[in-house]
């Protein structure tokens, strides 16, 4: 092994490691991929920074813009609460429906905002039906999973493989390669979870409001502030209420008046009742130790937090977002959201105090009371591309634009015929629309910015590049020997299915996206040395880098389900596992029979 090969094994390692311990977020991962490998010599400055005019690079960022405008036509948000309606009648002709509906949509845009737009019209439709979201939300995630598996743009991982071969091999794969396989799969899947999965999942049912189902009641104090305090006339940011218990000030009531989530250069004054949420302790520490406040417990009734002038919400931190890895603290959560944070869901546990001090992950849910009339603000901020938080308490329904939804679902189709006949490419394609869109002011440019999920861009670049490197230094060669020596006497079955299992496992600990770049030159490296053809490999490494259900961190919808539906991390694995099973034994089968090795 020459050095350079050892220094990216080395590289690989050490990424790997970060990936599955996400200390730093995935796009700062493949710059520092990227910054190591030309600093250490591997690559060249011209070939480190490769992966940036890559074409898959380009697509997918292109594709983001696309999934954006049909988003913005109220589409989606139209055919979800049409789907309602079927649920009423029968449950399980509805879940195989919305199963359907799903999988077609996630076949041509990306996954991640078809499940946003679905997950809060889940819970609504199971909660009017009388169901547990906990039986619909895992099947609405592995839905998407098995639509985004059957086309090339349907998911960034299938766009990357099929970079990543482009730029080693000069084969591009086509539209609809993989749909043959990827829609046998989709049926065995869906077979799977409507009289196998959905038998497996919890049965979790809630009946109790936001203030019970987060266990506020000793978290919520009133407070009124008497004439010998040190807190009037002083503004909340300086008050010792704020900074030395740590307390978030909800309402204030003054003479009458009621002054929602009031700001910190908001000025208190005697007699003013406050509504605060404080840690019960820090409450009995403060009444011990001063008689200048008077403290008596909130009395929470259904609608005592539901006034005309704030709401309760339940924020869904996703995948992309730029909360991830951060605290409320970091992003000024309430100056930037105009919201006050009252509990938070942190995987399994639930959490109230030093919320500004957690560090925040993909999946993880806060409940804040938010001003009334800026949940308009958060919905659109909630329909960009990357947006930081999926809203589940407020159900809000996008007015259908038929115009629009024509126009963008008009030229989304021509480009996917054109480039499935190959009179176009789909890189070329997908500019194409963008720019037809901003010609027609269906998405002015900055929208089109917004609508770039660059966590991903970034990514994806530096698993380019990381990929050039084990092609450039022979490390895919040397891993594919051993790959081949050990499998290679059981025959081409053993190949494509070690191969498969290999890039699943993966995918149950990183990203996608990650174990794909690591996979695919390997792919390539294995079929070439075992003088197989190279296609079969590919599509192996394209539909085990998507097919993963053991574990809610291998793909972005699972995670973004994961609290929402109250599940506990050995659910996915239960219901998983038996899944991931099928698929790979499946696959191993088709795979190599479909394309005539066997």
């Amino acid at each position: 092994m020459t050095s350079a090969a050892i220094i990216t094994l080395i590289i690989i390692l050490i990424a790997v490691i970060l990936f599955i311990t996400e200390i730093i977020s995935v796009d700062l991962i493949a710059l520092l991929i990227v910054v190591s490998l030309m600093i250490t010599g591997v690559l060249t400055p011209e070939e480190g920074v490769l992966g940036f005019s890559n074409k898959a690079t380009i697509t997918v960022a292109f594709m983001f813009i696309l999934s954006a405008a049909l988003l913005k036509t109220g589409a989606l948000q139209y055919l979800a609460h049409r789907l309602s309606k079927i649920f009423k009648y029968k449950f399980d002709t509805g879940l195989l429906m919305m199963m359907l509906l799903i999988a077609t949509i996630s076949a041509f845009i990306n996954n991640t905002p078809v499940v946003a737009v679905f997950i809060p019209v889940v819970i609504q439709i199971a909660h009017n039906t009388g169901q547990s979201p906990s039986k619909m939300l895992i099947p609405l995630s592995f839905a998407s999973i098995f639509g985004g598996m059957c086309t090339l743009i349907g998911t960034s991982t299938n766009i990357l493989v099929s970079g990543i071969s482009k730029n080693e091999t000069g084969l591009e794969i086509n539209m609809f390669e993989m749909t043959p396989i990827a829609l046998c799969l989709l049926v065995v899947g869906i077979l799977y979870m409507r009289f196998i999965g959905i038998r497996i999942l919890p049965n979790r049912k809630s009946d109790e409001n936001l203030e019970d189902k987060f266990k506020l009641k000793n978290y919520l104090t009133d407070l009124e502030i008497l004439e010998e305090s040190t807190s009037v006339n002083q503004k909340i940011m300086d008050s010792e209420l704020v900074k030395d218990y740590d307390m978030d000030i909800i309402e204030v009531k003054r003479n009458g008046s009621r002054f929602n989530l009031p700001q910190g250069d908001f000025v208190l004054q005697k007699g003013d009742l406050l509504k605060v949420r404080c840690n019960v302790e820090k409450i009995k520490s403060l009444k011990d130790k001063t008689k200048s406040i008077k403290i008596s417990p909130l009395k929470l009734a259904d609608n005592n937090l539901k006034g005309t002038n704030s709401v309760l919400v339940e924020m869904v931190i996703t995948s992309s977002s730029m909360i991830h890895n951060k605290t409320l603290r970091d992003i000024d959560f309430r100056r930037s959201f105009r919201a006050v944070p009252l509990a938070l869901k942190h995987r399994e546990e639930l959490k109230h105090d030093q919320l500004y001090d957690v560090t925040l992950k993909s999946g993880d849910i806060i409940l804040a009371e938010v001003k009334t009339h800026f949940i308009k603000e958060l919905k659109k901020i909630e329909a960009k591309e990357d947006a930081p938080f999926v809203l589940l308490s407020e159900n809000h329904v996008t007015d259908f634009n038929r115009k629009k939804f024509g126009i963008v679902g008009g030229l989304i189709l021509a480009m996917v015929i054109l480039a499935a006949l190959n009179i176009i490419d789909i890189m070329v394609g997908a500019i194409s629309v963008v720019v037809i869109l901003a010609l027609t002011k269906v998405l002015d440019i900055k929208q089109i910015y917004q609508s770039v999920n660059w966590k991903i861009v970034f990514l994806l670049a530096g698993a380019i590049s990381l990929g050039t490197a084990m092609q450039k230094t022979g490390l895919d060669l040397l891993i594919a020997d051993n790959l081949i020596s050990s499998l290679g006497a059981y025959g081409p079955i053993a190949l494509i299915s070690g191969l498969y299992l290999a890039t699943s496992l993966l995918t149950e600990m990183m990203s996608n996206n990650a174990s794909a770049a690591l996979m695919a030159p390997i792919a390539i490296a294995t079929a070439h040395s075992a003088n197989y053809e190279l296609m079969p490999f590919l599509i192996a490494v394209m539909l085990a880098a998507s097919g993963t259900f053991m574990t809610p961190i291998g793909y972005q919808t699972n995670t973004m389900v994961y609290s929402a539906g109250q599940y506990k991390f050995t659910d996915f694995f239960k219901v998983g596992f038996g899944l991931n099973l099928i698929f790979w034994l499946v696959a191993s089968f088709l795979i190599p029979y479909y394309y005539g090795m066997i």
